[in-house]
């Protein structure tokens, strides 16, 4: 069964139409989830609203949404006074300008789509192609789900990749984490140990590989519990081992104490990840 699309429009570039669909790339409904329930008799717990002030429960024809403009003061807007805040919707996706793909900023990607065809494979096709050829990527803007968006998309496989972006009000200056990093000069000994661990950790990018193992836990302990096994008792951690920092590149280089560098290793495959009876989670082709 083909999913369900999350919206539905055309791509316009210029005079060019294309009709196509976004749909969801990532999702965490997968995860392991928990509801939150009366200890006592095992019933699921219902959400109520209350007054701060008064403790009084209000009703949902009561509960408008409220702008701080002073400690405790609140400006209140129904439902139909925001909804004429959003700009109006044509169902299109439309293609400002094309940027090298190598401009992109990362920090500014927000939530990816899949962008297929909708009816018009050839044109769509087309716009794919061309996009591979000259390795660019599109900036369009649309109205998508409530809000005017700046979407990012790029040519992927068979198909592109819409992504929403971050406004530049959203993103915090690189400054603020970085403002008390030091200075530092580091010898040649020290930068070819670095580097050789490096290429001993080299391998290929492999989401395969990747486990989320706290969800796994989850799934263990709920297993563990259905079946009235004992549950594992978590371990207690342990202390990190303050040493000196070529020390440390020594010993993950393999040297325990003095010689030389070790020469580059041969790059290889990545190690397989253990199967943990968890059911692993594959992007869809």
């Amino acid at each position: 069964m083909a999913p369900r699309a999350n919206w539905k429009g055309q791509l316009k570039i210029e005079q060019l139409l294309c009709p196509v669909a976004l749909y969801t790339a990532a999702s965490t409904s997968e995860r392991v989830s928990f509801h939150l329930i009366n200890r006592k008799t095992g019933n699921r717990l219902s959400r109520e609203f209350v007054d701060s002030d008064t403790g009084k429960p209000v009703s949902r024809d009561n509960q408008v949404k409220g702008y701080e403009v002073s400690s405790g003061s609140y400006l209140s807007f129904d439902e139909e006074e925001i909804a004429s805040a959003i700009p109006e919707s044509n169902k299109t996706l439309n293609v400002t300008r094309f940027v090298k793909c190598d401009e992109i900023d990362d920090v500014y990607l927000d939530r990816p789509y899949y962008l297929a065809p909708a009816g018009d494979d050839e044109s769509f096709t087309l716009v794919r192609e061309g996009m591979k050829a000259e390795k660019v990527a599109a900036i369009a803007e649309a109205v998508l789900f409530r809000r005017a968006r700046q979407i990012l998309i790029r040519p992927d496989n068979q198909g592109l990749i819409a992504t929403t972006l971050n406004f530049q009000y959203e993103v915090r200056a690189a400054a603020e984490a970085f403002a008390d990093l030091g200075s530092f000069k580091f010898d040649r000994e020290m930068l070819d140990l670095a580097k050789h661990i490096i290429d001993t950790k080299m391998g290929s990018f492999d989401p395969a590989s990747f486990d989320d193992r706290y969800d796994a836990a989850l799934a263990d302990l709920i297993k563990a519990k259905i079946e009235g096994k004992p549950l594992r008792k978590p371990a207690a951690p342990k202390s990190a081992e303050v040493i000196d920092l070529k020390e440390a590149l020594r010993k993950s280089a393999g040297l325990d104490g003095g010689g030389q560098t070790p020469a580059k290793a041969k790059k290889g495959k990545p190690k397989s990840r253990t199967e943990s009876g968890v059911k692993s989670r594959k992007r869809a082709g």
